[in-house]
C-alpha cells in the first residue's frame, strides 16, 4: 500500500489515506479495525485508520452508488491536510462552526444517529438529507460501518441479511438516458462496454466508460466540425448520417460584433493622422528654431516634448479599431439547457466553470466582504452541477476558515430565496442596502415576507461573522486552560516540582475541539503564516446532477415549493507554506487553486474574483460563454469583464473609476487581439492557462476520411513529449490526465460545419463523479509548497511569477502565443467592487502597477522581444504599458518648466512666431477632437474624461516618478525601497459614507507635486511683479507662461483638495503650506502696491524696490 503523503498518485498503484478523530474528549467513533493500529504516526489522542481504495472497480468495495455518495459525504465532512515530508490526514469532523448545520452538501450536516454498538457516527445521507436505509429492515447505518459489513460479511447488521445494492441505484444513469433517445457512442472497439483500455475508464467509481476521455484517445468517426457523426450500418439508420442534434431550426450565433459606426470612426481616424502629420512639422519647426537666449530650457522642453509625441502615439495608434459586442442569452438556452429528443430530462450541456476568490488577511479584508462574495458565487444564474467555488486563504486562517463555513451555511437560505424571487444583486449586503422599490417586477405574493425574514436572518448571519475573532479567541483560551489543568494534574500524580512553570502552547481550536492546522493567533512552529500545513476543506460537496426542488415537507423557514434547493460545490484551500519557499505572493495562491481545481472538478473555464469584486449581474457567467461557445470561440484565452466600483465619491475626484481605461483603452483593443488581463473579473480557458498555443484545426490533422487522429500532447505543442509532462506540470498523474479532459469540455459546440474544432452536442451531460478521498488527497498533494519544484508553473504555465503585476504578464504570454481575448461589457454590470477612494492609498495602488510596468520593461516580457504571432497594434499597446511610467521622468521636468520660464524671464521659444502659434492651435483643437469622439464611441462623459487627465498628471509627477525610481535602483543596484504610510489624520466620521476621503495619510510620494505646485505658484507671483514693475513690460512672456502654470495647477487641483482634509481636521502639513501661501500674497501685495518712499531722502535712505 501507498501512503498519500507528498508523493502524487500513480495509476494501477493502491492509495492509502489516513482519518483521524480526537477522543480526547470521551466520544469514540467506531473506525475499520483491520487498519486502526497500522500506523503510529499520530500522538495518543487520535484513533487512525485507513482506508483502502482499489485500483481497479473489480475490487471495488463502494460499487453501490449508496456506498458513493457515503464516501462523497464522508469527505465532505473531513479537513484534508498534508504538505511536505507529511502523510496527507483527513481530520473527521463533527462540528464546522458552532451554530447548527443544516444543509445536507455542507460538511457537518445534521444527521441520524448510526444503530451499530459503540458508534456515535452518523447515518447516511441524501440530497435532501434523509436518512439512507441500505436494507429493508431500516437498519440506520453509517458510512464506516456500512462499509466494514460490505467488506467482511456483506450482511446486513441489523436483519442478517446480505445488502441488495442493485435497488439503491440512483436510477439517473446517463447512460440508461441516453439509451431511450440519446446516441450512444460505440466504444473503442465498437463495444460499449469494452474493458481493455483501463486509460479512458472513470477515475475512482464504478468503472463506466468515459465519452470525454474516449474522444482522445480512440479513433472517433467524425464529420464537418468534428461533431460526431454516427456509422450507418445499413444506409438507412434511424440517423442516417445527421449530426447527433436535429439541424431543423437555423443556426443562430451566440454572440456578435457590432462596428462603431463609421461617422463617428472615419473622422477619429483622420484626426489622428492629422494630429500625427502636424505634430511631425511642430517638433521639426521647434528643432530648427532653438531659443539663443535660453538653450537650456528649449533642450528641456524639445526632448519633454518628443518625448510626449512618442508615448502620444504608443497610447492613441492602438485605438484606431474599437468594437462593440452582443450576446445572445436566449440562443445559449436553446442550445445548451433546453430539453429535446435525445436529453428529454434538460440537463445542460454547458461546459463547467471554477470560481476563484483569492485573500490573505482577515484583518486587512473583512471576514464578511468575502463571505457575500462567495455567497453571490454560490447564488449565480449558471447549472449547479457546473459551477464550482474555490476559495484561497492564504493567511491560513481559522477566522477565514469559520467564516467562510458560515457563509456556506447562510447559503441554504439565501440561493434559493435568490432562484424563487429572481433578486439581484445576489450579495446580501448589497441588495439589503440597494435603494430603491425592493417589490418591483416582482410577482409572487410572498416575497415581502421571504424578504423580511431573510434580513433578519442576514443580520444575525453578520452578528455571527463579525463575533467570530471573539468567539475563537474565547473558546481558544478554554481548550488551552483545560489543557494546562490536565497537565498540572499529570505533574502532581507524576510527583514533578510544583513550582516549575508549566509550558502549554496557546493553540487555536476549531469548534470540533481540535487543533486548528493552520495558523494559530500566537505564532508556533508549524502555526505561523509562513509556516503551516496545506489545509483542504469541501465546505459543500457537489450537487446532484438533476435538480432537487424543495417540497411543502421540507424542514425550512421558507417556502421553497418548485425551487431548486442544490448548491454548487464550495472547496476552502489554505496552500502550504513552509520557511525557505518563495510562494510568489497571490500568483502562486492562483496557481495553486488552478491545480487542485483541476484535480477535483476540472472545469474548463476559471473565472477569478478577488475578495471584494462580487457578481452583480448573475447571469454573467453566461455572458461569458456566449463567446466561448460560439463559432471561432476555440481560440479565445480568456473574457475580460470592465471592473465597476461602488463607494466611490460622486465627483470620482481621483478618477478611481478610470472610465477612460476600461471603457476607451479596453474597448479599443477588443478590435485589435483583445484586452489585457487586469487581474479580476476574467474568466479564463483553463487549456489556454496551461501554456499550451491555441489550436490549429488544419495542422491536427483533420483527414479528408472524415476521422480524427489521436489527440496527445504533442499534438498541441511540438516540443512537449508525454514524457515530459512531470517536467512542466508536476508529478500528478490526476492533473496530467486532467488537460486534454478540459482542452475537449471547453471546445465550442460543433453544430455548424464552419466549426472547425468543436465538440459533439451532448457530451458534456453526463454526471460528474462523486468525490472520493484519493481525489481529495492528490488535491492537497498538489498545493504543497514543494511541487512547483523543477516544474514550469509560474515560467510557463499558469499564472506568470516574477512582478507585482502578473496580470498583465499572464495575459501578454497568451497573446504572444497567439491566442486572443475578448472583452465583455454587459448591460447590467457583470462584477463590482471596491476601490481606495483615499488619496494615498490612491496613490500606492497606483504606485504597485507602475512598479510592475517598470519591471516588466526590464525583463524578457517587454513587448520588443515579443513573437510574430502578437499582432502590431497589440505590440504596441504591450510596449507602452511598459514604458507608460517613465513619462513621468519628462513630466517633472516639463511641469517645471513654467516655473523657471517666468523666473528666468525667458520663454521655450525665441519669440512667438504665427508658425509656432499655428501648429500649436492645429494640435490643441485635433486634441479636443479626439476627446470628443473618443467620448461618443466610448460613453465615457466629459467630466470623466477629465478626472482622468487631472489623475494622469497627478500620478504622472508622483507614484509613477517614484516607481521608476524604485525600479532603476533593483535593477541596476538590487536595492529595493518600499514607500510606506507615516502618519495618519481625520477619518473618524462614521455617518460618512466618504469619510475616508477626507483622510489625510502623510506619505513621501507627496512631496514631488507639493514643489511643482508651490514652484509655480511663487514663480507667477515673481513673473508678475516684476512685469507690473519693469519698464517696458513684456505680458506676452508672462501670459504664455502664466498660461502653462496655470494648465499645471488645474490638473494638481484634486491633490490640492485632498491634502486640505476636511474643514476643521487640517493636518500639519496643511498649515506649512498656508504659511507659504500668505508669503506669497504678502509679496504679491508689496509689488502691486509698493512703500511709499521715505522723507528722510537727504539723510541717504532710499526706497524699496522690487526686484
Amino acid at each position: 500500500m501507498a501512503s498519500l503523503s507528498n508523493q502524487p498518485s500513480k495509476k494501477g498503484m493502491q492509495s492509502t489515506v489516513k482519518f483521524a478523530r480526537r477522543t480526547s474528549s470521551g466520544r469514540y467513533v467506531s473506525l475499520s479495525r483491520d487498519d486502526l493500529d497500522e500506523s503510529g504516526e499520530l500522538s495518543g489522542d487520535y484513533s487512525n485508520y485507513t482506508v483502502h481504495i482499489p485500483a481497479t472497480p473489480d475490487n471495488q468495495p463502494m460499487e453501490t452508488s449508496v456506498a458513493a455518495k457515503a464516501e462523497e459525504q464522508y469527505v465532505s465532512n473531513s479537513l484534508f491536510t498534508g504538505g511536505f515530508n507529511s502523510v496527507t490526514r483527513a481530520h473527521l469532523m463533527d462540528k464546522v462552526i458552532e451554530s447548527e448545520v443544516t444543509h445536507p452538501q455542507m460538511a457537518g450536516a445534521k444527521g441520524s444517529a448510526c444503530a451499530m454498538p459503540a458508534c456515535d457516527g452518523k447515518a447516511m445521507r441524501d440530497e435532501r438529507g434523509a436518512d439512507i436505509i441500505p436494507c429493508d429492515c431500516r437498519f440506520k447505518i453509517c458510512r464506516d460501518c456500512f462499509l466494514d459489513a460490505q467488506k467482511e460479511t456483506g450482511l446486513c447488521p441489523g436483519c442478517k441479511e446480505p445488502y441488495k445494492s442493485a435497488d439503491y441505484d440512483d436510477g439517473d444513469d446517463f447512460h440508461e438516458v441516453n439509451s431511450s433517445g440519446a446516441l450512444s457512442l460505440p466504444g473503442p472497439g465498437g463495444s460499449k462496454g469494452d474493458r481493455q483500455n483501463m486509460s479512458v475508464m472513470k477515475r475512482g467509481q464504478g468503472g463506466e466508460f468515459d465519452h470525454n476521455k474516449w474522444l482522445f484517445e480512440t479513433q472517433g468517426t467524425y464529420g464537418y466540425g468534428n461533431a460526431y457523426w454516427p456509422q450507418d450500418d445499413d444506409g438507412d439508420g434511424i440517423h442516417g448520417g445527421g449530426m447527433v442534434e436535429s439541424n431543423d431550426k437555423p443556426w443562430k450565433p451566440l454572440s456578435r460584433v457590432l462596428p462603431v459606426p463609421h461617422s463617428i470612426l472615419s473622422p477619429y481616424r483622420l484626426l489622428i493622422a492629422v494630429r500625427l502629420v502636424v505634430l511631425a512639422f511642430f517638433l521639426t519647426w521647434r528643432v530648427k528654431h532653438p531659443n539663443e537666449d535660453a538653450i537650456w530650457l528649449w533642450l528641456m522642453s524639445i526632448v519633454c516634448e518628443i518625448w510626449f509625441g512618442f508615448s502620444w502615439i504608443l497610447d492613441q495608434i492602438p485605438k484606431l479599431c474599437p468594437v462593440n459586442r452582443s450576446t445572445d442569452l436566449q440562443v445559449l438556452r436553446e442550445k445548451f439547457d433546453m430539453p429535446s429528443p435525445s436529453n428529454p430530462t434538460g440537463r445542460s450541456d454547458l461546459p463547467g466553470v471554477d470560481m476563484f476568490v483569492s485573500t490573505a488577511d482577515p484583518e486587512k479584508e473583512p471576514p464578511l466582504v468575502t463571505a457575500n462574495t462567495i455567497l453571490s458565487i454560490l447564488a449565480a444564474d449558471y447549472p449547479v452541477e457546473k459551477l464550482a467555488c474555490y476559495i484561497s486563504d492564504d493567511g491560513g486562517a481559522l477566522l477565514t476558515f469559520e467564516a467562510m463555513a458560515e457563509a456556506a451555511s447562510f447559503a441554504d437560505l439565501w440561493v434559493p430565496f435568490c432562484r424563487k424571487h429572481d433578486i439581484e444583486p445576489r450579495n446580501p449586503e448589497s441588495y439589503f442596502t440597494t435603494k430603491g422599490d425592493p417589490t418591483k417586477n416582482k410577482s409572487r405574493s410572498d416575497f415581502v415576507k421571504d424578504r423580511r425574514r431573510v434580513k433578519r436572518e442576514y443580520d444575525e448571519f453578520k452578528v455571527r461573522i463579525n463575533g467570530l475573532p471573539d468567539s475563537i479567541r474565547r473558546r481558544s483560551d478554554a481548550f488551552n486552560a483545560r489543557e494546562e489543568m490536565k497537565m498540572l494534574k499529570q505533574k502532581k500524580e507524576s510527583g514533578g516540582d510544583p513550582l516549575e512553570p508549566i509550558k502549554v502552547q496557546k493553540a487555536t481550536w476549531m469548534a470540533d475541539g481540535t487543533h486548528w492546522p493552520g495558523t494559530w493567533a500566537v505564532p508556533a512552529r508549524d502555526h505561523s503564516k509562513g509556516d503551516h500545513a496545506g489545509i483542504l476543506q469541501v465546505m459543500l460537496k457537489p450537487p446532484s446532477c438533476d435538480p432537487l426542488m424543495g417540497t411543502t415537507t421540507d424542514d425550512r423557514i421558507l417556502d421553497f415549493t418548485d425551487v431548486d434547493i442544490r448548491l454548487p460545490m464550495f472547496v476552502y484551500m489554505s496552500r502550504e507554506k513552509r520557511p525557505g519557499y518563495d510562494h510568489n505572493k497571490k500568483a502562486g495562491a492562483m496557481n495553486a487553486l488552478v491545480r487542485c481545481s483541476a484535480v477535483l472538478s476540472n472545469g474548463p473555464f476559471m473565472l477569478n474574483l478577488d475578495c471584494d469584486h462580487y457578481i452583480y449581474n448573475c447571469e454573467a457567467v453566461r455572458e461569458g460563454m456566449c463567446f466561448m461557445m460560439d463559432r471561432g470561440g476555440e481560440d479565445i484565452c480568456y473574457i475580460q469583464f470592465p471592473q465597476r466600483f461602488e463607494g466611490i465619491d460622486p465627483s470620482d475626484r481621483y478618477a478611481n473609476h478610470n472610465t477612460v481605461f476600461f471603457d476607451g483603452n479596453m474597448r479599443a483593443l477588443d478590435g485589435v487581439q483583445g484586452p489585457v488581463y487586469v487581474g479580476t473579473g476574467t474568466m479564463f480557458r483553463r487549456f489556454a492557462l496551461y501554456g499550451f498555443d491555441p489550436p490549429q484545426p488544419d495542422k491536427l490533422g483533420h483527414r479528408p476520411d472524415s476521422e480524427t487522429q489521436n489527440l496527445t500532447a504533442s499534438d498541441f505543442d511540438p516540443e512537449l513529449d508525454v514524457s515530459l509532462l512531470p517536467k512542466r506540470f508536476g508529478n500528478s498523474t490526476m492533473l496530467s490526465e486532467s488537460i486534454a479532459v478540459a482542452e475537449f469540455q471547453g471546445r465550442p459546440l460543433a453544430d455548424h460545419p464552419a466549426v472547425k474544432f468543436g465538440r459533439p452536442p451532448g457530451a458534456l451531460r453526463e454526471p460528474r463523479e462523486p468525490l472520493d478521498a484519493a481525489t481529495v488527497a492528490e488535491a492537497v498533494s498538489v498545493i504543497s509548497c514543494w511541487y512547483e519544484d523543477k516544474t514550469e508553473w509560474g515560467d510557463r504555465v499558469g499564472w506568470i511569477y516574477g512582478s507585482v503585476t502578473e496580470d498583465v504578464v499572464t495575459g501578454y504570454r497568451m497573446h504572444n502565443r497567439g491566442w486572443r481575448s475578448v472583452y465583455c461589457i454587459t448591460k447590467r454590470d457583470a462584477f463590482r467592487g471596491s476601490a481606495p477612494i483615499n488619496l494615498t492609498d490612491r496613490l500606492h495602488q497606483v504606485l504597485r502597477w507602475a512598479t510592475g510596468s517598470v519591471e516588466i520593461f526590464f525583463s524578457r516580457n517587454n513587448a520588443f522581444l515579443a513573437s510574430k504571432k502578437l499582432k502590431v497594434l497589440q505590440r504596441l499597446a504591450y510596449l507602452n504599458v511598459g514604458i507608460y511610467p517613465f513619462t513621468s521622468i519628462f513630466l517633472v521636468v516639463y511641469c517645471f518648466l513654467p516655473a523657471l520660464s517666468l523666473i528666468s524671464g525667458q520663454f521655450i521659444v525665441q519669440s512667438l512666431d504665427v508658425q509656432f502659434l499655428i501648429y500649436l492651435l492645429v494640435i490643441t483643437l485635433c486634441l479636443i477632437g479626439l476627446a470628443i469622439l473618443e467620448v461618443k464611441w466610448s460613453g465615457v462623459g466629459l467630466e470623466q474624461w477629465w478626472r482622468n487627465e487631472q489623475f494622469w498628471l497627478i500620478s504622472g509627477t508622483s507614484a509613477h516618478l517614484a516607481a521608476v525610481v524604485q525600479g532603476l535602483l533593483k535593477v541596476m543596484a538590487g536595492i529595493e525601497i518600499s514607500f510606506t504610510l507615516t502618519s495618519k489624520s481625520a477619518g473618524d466620521d462614521n455617518d460618512d459614507i466618504f469619510a475616508e476621503l477626507y483622510l489625510v495619510k502623510w506619505t513621501s510620494l507627496m512631496i514631488p507635486p507639493i514643489v511643482i505646485a508651490m514652484m509655480n505658484i511663487i514663480a507667477m507671483v515673481v513673473a508678475f511683479s516684476r512685469t507690473v514693475y519693469s519698464t517696458v513690460p513684456q505680458w506676452n512672456k508672462f501670459i504664455g507662461g502664466a498660461f502653462f502654470s496655470f494648465w499645471v495647477l488645474a490638473h494638481l487641483y484634486p491633490f490640492a483638495k485632498g491634502l486640505m482634509g476636511r474643514r476643521g481636521k487640517t493636518p500639519t502639513i496643511v498649515f506649512v503650506w498656508a504659511g507659504l501661501i500668505a508669503i506669497t500674497l504678502s509679496l504679491l501685495w508689496i509689488a502691486v502696491n509698493p512703500p511709499k518712499p521715505s522723507t528722510d531722502a537727504a539723510t541717504g535712505a532710499s526706497s524699496f524696490t522690487f526686484p
